[in-house]
């Protein structure tokens, strides 16, 4: 897994071990190991220990849209920093951050503009 950078880990804020995460999803650790590779959850390397953002889980689940925008990202080329950087980086045409948007139901925008990253 990516070992993170400061800037990025203050940029995320909150942030859950795999257990943790886990817990909040009801489902093994190794699951959601399995969701990391398949682009279905960001997962990054940060004080040793496998984490990932607690925006991404909300109600015991994935936030929707979001592994469909991962899955884009990763297609872009997008490393996990930079995805991470991306997501959580406001963005005033949107408003707000990518993370943001995807939470208020707005997927499809967010990924329309990741697309255009790529091209």
């Amino acid at each position: 897994m990516t070992q993170i950078d400061r800037d990025t880990d203050a940029l995320v804020g909150d942030w859950l071990t795999i257990r943790e995460a886990a817990r909040a999803l009801g489902v093994s650790p190794n699951r959601i190991k399995q969701l990391i590779r398949d682009h279905k959850l960001l997962g990054a390397t940060r004080s040793g220990e496998l984490s990932i953002p607690a925006a991404f889980i909300s109600g015991g689940d994935v936030v929707k849209g979001l592994p469909g925008t991962l899955t884009v990202l990763a297609d872009c080329g997008f490393s996990t920093d930079e995805a991470l950087r991306w997501l959580f980086t406001a963005d005033d045409t949107l408003p707000g951050a990518p993370i943001e948007a995807i939470t208020a139901n707005r997927g499809t925008e967010v990924r329309r503009r990741a697309q255009a990253m790529a091209l």
